[in-house]
Order: structure tokens, then C-alpha cells, then sequence
């Protein structure tokens, strides 16, 4: 069994062109499907850094693909986006986390510079680092951090209504192949249409979108923090406790005591609803179209892919499916 302290859950649904580090969330994905090299992307990184009076000497490169990542010698995070990424969905993650830090919630902070900072090569943005390390929050503390997002009073943000399935579809047409596409597609339309149906228990509000253990770190002092804002909006409640709920029936990610503290400190046990099979089912066409986009050329990935694919193909059990 998977421990919350020590294992990342798999982050799932459109969101993620590479892993969180430290106190930051990705930024908006590119369109393009092209690796940055590190040549580029070292480039940008000295143009933006410059802008904001930034020193980029001696910047380490954590992570690099259709995005990149650096720390610099003083704590703080940069996130390097294709110069084609969504600027507006950058613009808004700043202002997610403007507003968390204006209400004193725990969350990743930006770095208070003028961002993002948009270059010839790439979109960038700035972030406080938290931590070193990525050790991720026990499930008590998940709960509660969702729970009390849950209980802020809405802020005066632009935000979209949450809407799962488009994104979903779209990656569906580009990244798994004509093999699968009708046969990933057609669940997919059915749960949409099951999906318009149903009725929420839970008031609509602002949501993290991808809330799970997988996105709950400690800072240096051991304090949580919510990161990766990129899918902040306003929408049912229940899309940021169903992860938590399949994490644990579905895949064994979660144990059973850690289940039931989090629904004990949460209050609502989302698998008692009707609509909770809609959502996890949801969730796990997500999961897997997003592993898909990681497959190449990542042969971890790629069997993962293909476990999991089987197993939507014949109804199989989802218990040996990995988080990664």
C-alpha cells in the first residue's frame, strides 16, 4: 500500500506538462508538443530574469520538456512556458495566488515581480520556493486545506466555470492514437451526458480542480501548501474530493483509515452520493489520456499506458495501476 507521506499520488485531468517542485505550479501547457532544448531555455530564463532583477547565474535546471523549470541561488522557482502557452491562464494563476496570500490561505506564493514576463521563447513566471524538498502532506492536513479553500468567501476573480470534459476530448484526438480514439471517446460522451444530469449535494464555489494528496507539500518549517493553481475555478465541490475517494476504492492508493480521516475532517463522504462513479470514471479516462502525453519516449510511462488501457478496454481491475 501506498503511504501519503511518502509516495506522490498521480496527477491527472489536462494539467500537467511536468511534475510540481517545490512551492510551484505548473504553468499554462504549451500548444506545441516540442521539447524545449536547454539552450532555449536557458535563453529565455536570462532574458526574463533580467527584466525583473533577477541575478539567473548559477540557476539550476530541475526539470525540462515542453516546459522548464529552474531554481535560483535565492529561494525562488521559475517555470519556463513555450512562447505559444496561454497567457491569460498564466496571468490568472498569479492572481489565484495574489488572492490566497491577500487572505493568508497556505498556498504557493508569486514572487511579487511584474509577471508573467512573456519573451520571444517563452512565457515565464515566478514563484517563492518552499521547499528543497517534495515531501507531501498527511492526509489530515489534505482535508483540511481543501476544506477550508472551500470556506473562503469567493473572490473578485475572473474565474472559468470548471468544465472537465473539452480538454479532455481534445487530448483524447491528439495524443492516444487512431487505435483508441473511439474507443476512449465514446465512454467519455456518455459520462458527459450522465454528467449534465446529475445534482450536486454540495454548493458550487470556487475549486482547486486537482485537489489530492499530489498537490498538499510541506515547507521547510513543515507547514502544508496547496500548489498547482493552474485549474483554479468555480464548479461543484465534489470534482476536489472525488481524487481522494478513487485514490483510495479504486487504485489502493490511500489505506482505509486514511479514507476516513479524511472524510471525517472534510464532512462529506463523496462515495455515498449517486454521482460519484460519473466523476471517478471521469478521472480515470483523464488520468490515463494525460499518461499518454508523457509515453513518448518514456518507457515507464508507456507501460503504464498500456496496463491502464487494458484495463478500461475490459473492465479489469485498476488496483496494479501506479501512481507516477
Amino acid at each position: 500500500m501506498v503511504s501519503t507521506t511518502t509516495s506522490r499520488a498521480l496527477l491527472s485531468d489536462r494539467q500537467k506538462p511536468f511534475r510540481s517542485t517545490s512551492s510551484v505550479q505548473a504553468v499554462t501547457p504549451s500548444r506545441s508538443t516540442s521539447p524545449l532544448t536547454s539552450a532555449e531555455a536557458e535563453r529565455v530564463l536570462i532574458t526574463a530574469c533580467r527584466q525583473v532583477d533577477l541575478d539567473p547565474a548559477d540557476a539550476e535546471l530541475l526539470r525540462i520538456g515542453s516546459n522548464a523549470v529552474y531554481r535560483l541561488r535565492t529561494p525562488v522557482i521559475v517555470r519556463i512556458a513555450q512562447a505559444d502557452a496561454d497567457e491569460a491562464g498564466a496571468r490568472r494563476q498569479v492572481a489565484v495566488a495574489r488572492w490566497l496570500a491577500a487572505v493568508d490561505y497556505p498556498a504557493t506564493r508569486a514572487l511579487r515581480v511584474k509577471q508573467p514576463v512573456k519573451t520571444d521563447g517563452g512565457l515565464v513566471t515566478f514563484w517563492e520556493s518552499a521547499s528543497e524538498r517534495e515531501d507531501y502532506a498527511p492526509i489530515i492536513q489534505v482535508a483540511r486545506l481543501i476544506r477550508e479553500l472551500h470556506e473562503l468567501p469567493p473572490p473578485r476573480l475572473n474565474l472559468p466555470a470548471f468544465e472537465p470534459f473539452t480538454q479532455t476530448l481534445t487530448d483524447i484526438e491528439q495524443h492516444t492514437g487512431k487505435e483508441n480514439l473511439d474507443f476512449l471517446k465514446e465512454p467519455l460522451e456518455k459520462l458527459k451526458a450522465e454528467y449534465a444530469l446529475l445534482t450536486f449535494p454540495l454548493p458550487a464555489g470556487v475549486i482547486h480542480g486537482d485537489a489530492n494528496v499530489g498537490n498538499v507539500i510541506l515547507d521547510r518549517d513543515g507547514n502544508p501548501l496547496l500548489i498547482d493553481l493552474d485549474n483554479f475555478a468555480i464548479g461543484p465541490r465534489e470534482w476536489d474530493l472525488v481524487q481522494t475517494a478513487a485514490f483510495y476504492e479504486r487504485f489502493g492508493w490511500h489505506t482505509e483509515a486514511e479514507y476516513r480521516t479524511f472524510v471525517n475532517v472534510y464532512g462529506f463522504d463523496i462515495m455515498e452520493w449517486p454521482g460519484y462513479r460519473v466523476l471517478a470514471d471521469y478521472r480515470e479516462i483523464a488520468m490515463t489520456v494525460w499518461l499518454a502525453r508523457k509515453a513518448a519516449g518514456n518507457p515507464e510511462a508507456g507501460a503504464e499506458l498500456t496496463k491502464r488501457l487494458a484495463a478500461l478496454r475490459t473492465g479489469g481491475s485498476r488496483a496494479d495501476w501506479e501512481p507516477l
